[in-house]
C-alpha cells in the first residue's frame, strides 16, 4: 500500500490537531459525547484537576470551532449548558480510535517492561 507524502496530509492533520490536541479537550469531548449535556460545574467535578480558567478556555475554543454549543438560560443565577454539536459528533470515531490505540500502547509498554525484568 502506497502512502501519500507527508506534505500532502499536513494541512488536514494540523487542522485536526488544532481541535483535539491538549490534555483536556479530548476528555471534555468524551464526557459530552457519552454523558450528554453538562453544566459548567458538572464538567469541573468530572475534571477535578483542571482549573476554572483552563476549562473556560478549552470550552471557548471548542465552541469557536463549532464542536460544542453553549446555551445560556435567562435565569438568576445564569444557567449555562454545553453539548456536542451535530458536527462535533463527527469526532467520535477519531476519539474512539485514540482510546483504543492508547490502551493497546499501554499494554505494549507493560509487556515490554516485563520482558526486561
Amino acid at each position: 500500500m502506497e502512502h501519500e507524502r507527508p506534505e500532502c496530509c499536513r494541512n488536514g492533520v494540523e487542522a485536526s490537531l488544532d481541535i483535539i490536541v491538549g490534555k483536556w479537550k479530548p476528555i471534555i469531548l468524551l464526557h459530552l459525547m457519552h454523558g450528554g449535556t453538562k453544566r459548567f460545574g458538572e464538567l469541573r467535578r468530572l475534571l477535578p484537576d483542571i482549573t476554572q480558567k483552563m476549562l473556560t478556555t478549552q470550552l471557548r475554543e471548542l465552541e469557536q470551532q463549532d464542536i460544542i454549543q453553549r446555551k445560556v438560560y435567562a435565569e438568576v443565577p445564569p444557567k449555562v449548558e454545553y453539548s456536542i454539536t451535530e458536527y462535533g459528533q463527527s469526532l467520535y470515531n477519531i476519539l474512539q480510535e485514540m482510546h483504543e490505540w492508547g490502551e493497546a500502547h499501554l499494554e505494549h509498554m507493560a509487556h515490554k517492561r516485563n520482558e526486561q525484568l
